[in-house]
C-alpha cells in the first residue's frame, strides 16, 4: 500500500522492528489557517515494514490517542524506499505543553513534548533564519543558538537543504544537526522534536526539478506538511515525477504558498522562484485578499526566500519579488523575512512600489519605536557560505535603504507581546549584534 490511514488503537503482531529512519519533528500540519491552529502535526519517518504506529499525548487536559495517523510511501530513485507518518494532535489548548509518545504496535519507541501554537493575547518568541543545510561549523553553532534562546517556533527563510532539496541531502545536512539527540555548538541541538518550524520553500529546495537527475529531489514537497490553502499554478518537472506525486499527495505543487495565524499575528509564506510569476493578475489577488482578510491581526508578518531589497553584490539582480511590494504596502505588512543573501540586513521603514520607494529614517527602534512602512530582513547566515562581508564596514557602500548589516552567521529572534515587538540579532556566539523595538 503506498499511502494509507491508520487508526491509532488497532492492534496487531508485533512489529519486525522499532526503527526510524528519521526521528518524529513538529508541523503546522494542513488545517493550520486562519484563526489559532489547535493543533500540532507530529511527523516520522520509518523503513517500509510491518507495523501498527500510533501516539499518545499528554496535556493538562488528560491522556489521548491520536485519531488522525497517515503515512505515505516514498518510493523514489536514489534512496531506499520509505514511510513518512503523520499524527495530528488535536484539540490543544492555545500555548500548553504537550508531551508525546510514539509507539509501534502498542510498545513506545520515543518521546517528546512541544507547546501548543500560542493565542491572540499570549506573548511569544519566534526565531527565523534561512539558508541553513550545509552540514557546517555555523550551521551547528546557529543550531545550538536557536535551542538556547527556546523559541516558540521557528521560520526557516528557504534553502534549507544544500545543493540540491534531495531526501539524501535532508538526513546529512539537515535532520542530523537540527533534530540531534544532544545540544553543543559542534553538534546541533534536538530542535525539531520539541519545536514547531516552518518551512519557506528557496531556489535550492524546490527550483532544481530535474526528476532524472536528481529522483529524490524536490523532498520539501513529501517531508513538510502545512497548510493548502494557497493558490495552484503549474510546476513543471522534468523526468519521472510519478514517485515524487505518489509520496507528496496534495502538497505537489501546491505546498509551498500558504498562510497561518499565530498568536496575534497573520503570516503569508511566498513561494519566489523564477517559475512563478507575481505579476500574474490571480496570484496577485490571492496575494492581495489574503492580507485584506487580516486586518484584525495585530501584527502583519510575510516571508519569502528572494529579498527584494539588499545592499550585497551576490544576488544583487534577484529581485523579482518587487513585482508584490506595492499589495505589502498598501496592507501596511510589518515585517518581511527573507534568507537567499547569507548574511543578515535590515531595511530602514519603507513604503516601496517595485522600483520606488521612500524611506522612513527617523525610525531607530530605541527612541522613534513607531515605523512609517514595511522593515525588511534578510536573515540568511544560518549555515552556507557568507556573502560579501567586507561590505559590513563599508556603510557608504550600502544602498539607501539599509539600516544594518552584519555578515557573520545569525539568526533573528523576535518577541511580541502584544502591540510591543523587540527583534533582535544574535551571531553564532550568543551575541547580540542588533536591537529594534516597534510599538503598534
Amino acid at each position: 500500500m503506498r499511502a494509507g490511514i491508520l487508526v491509532a488503537l488497532s492492534v496487531s503482531a508485533p512489529a519486525a522492528h522499532a526503527q526510524f529512519v528519521v526521528k518524529p519533528y513538529l508541523q503546522l500540519g494542513r488545517d493550520a489557517q486562519q484563526g489559532t491552529a489547535k493543533s500540532l502535526t507530529v511527523v516520522w519517518h520509518t523503513p517500509v515494514e510491518p507495523g501498527i504506529w500510533s501516539v499518545r499525548y499528554e496535556t493538562a487536559q488528560g491522556d489521548r490517542f491520536a485519531t488522525d495517523v497517515t503515512f505515505r510511501d516514498v518510493r523514489v530513485g536514489g534512496i531506499a524506499p520509505h514511510r513518512v507518518f503523520a499524527a495530528v494532535l488535536s484539540g490543544l489548548r492555545p500555548g500548553e505543553a504537550v508531551k508525546y509518545t510514539v509507539r509501534v504496535d502498542q510498545k513506545p519507541v520515543f518521546s517528546g513534548q512541544g507547546v501548543a501554537p500560542k493565542a491572540a493575547d499570549q506573548p511569544y518568541r519566534f526565531v527565523a533564519v534561512g539558508d541553513t543545510g550545509e552540514a557546517s561549523v555555523g550551521q551547528r553553532r546557529v543550531a545550538y543558538q536557536i535551542h538556547g534562546q527556546k523559541p516558540d517556533w521557528v521560520l526557516v527563510t528557504g534553502d534549507i537543504v544544500y545543493p540540491h532539496g534531495r531526501m539524501t541531502e535532508y538526513r546529512s545536512r539537515w535532520f542530523n544537526i537540527v533534530n540531534s539527540d544532544v545540544a553543543s555548538p559542534s553538534v546541533g541541538a534536538p530542535l525539531l522534536r520539541s519545536t514547531l518550524f516552518v518551512g519557506v520553500a528557496g531556489n535550492h529546495d524546490i527550483a532544481y526539478r530535474n526528476l532524472a537527475k536528481y529522483p529524490d529531489g524536490l523532498a520539501y514537497y513529501p517531508y513538510w506538511i502545512q497548510p493548502l490553502n494557497g493558490p495552484a499554478y503549474r510546476a513543471r518537472t522534468q523526468g519521472d515525477a510519478s514517485g515524487l506525486i505518489e509520496a507528496s499527495g496534495p502538497n505537489f505543487p501546491r505546498s509551498p504558498n500558504f498562510s497561518f495565524d499565530y498568536g496575534n499575528a497573520h503570516w503569508t509564506v511566498l513561494d519566489a522562484n523564477y517559475y512563478v510569476n507575481w505579476r500574474d493578475p490571480g496570484l496577485r489577488r490571492w496575494l492581495d485578499q489574503d492580507l485584506a482578510k487580516a486586518r484584525n491581526a495585530t501584527w502583519r508578518f510575510v516571508s519569502f526566500h528572494n529579498p527584494p531589497y539588499h545592499s550585497s553584490r551576490k544576488h544583487e539582480g534577484d529581485v523579482n519579488m518587487r513585482a508584490i511590494t506595492d499589495i505589502l504596502t498598501k496592507h501596511r505588512v510589518d515585517i518581511v523575512f527573507n534568507g537567499h543573501v547569507h548574511n543578515y540586513q535590515r531595511s530602514f521603514p519603507m513604503r516601496a512600489n517595485g522600483n520606488s520607494w521612500t524611506i522612513d529614517r527617523s525610525f531607530d527602534g530605541k527612541t522613534n519605536l513607531r515605523p512609517n512602512g514595511t522593515i525588511y530582513v534578510v536573515t540568511g547566515a544560518g549555515g552556507a557560505p557568507l556573502y560579501d562581508r567586507k561590505l559590513a564596514g563599508q556603510p557608504g557602500a550600502w544602498k539607501d535603504f539599509t539600516a544594518r548589516y552584519h555578515a557573520d552567521y545569525s539568526l533573528t529572534v523576535v518577541d511580541v507581546n502584544g502591540r510591543s515587538l523587540l527583534m533582535r540579532q544574535i551571531d553564532a556566539q550568543g551575541r547580540e549584534v542588533d536591537r529594534v523595538r516597534i510599538l503598534k
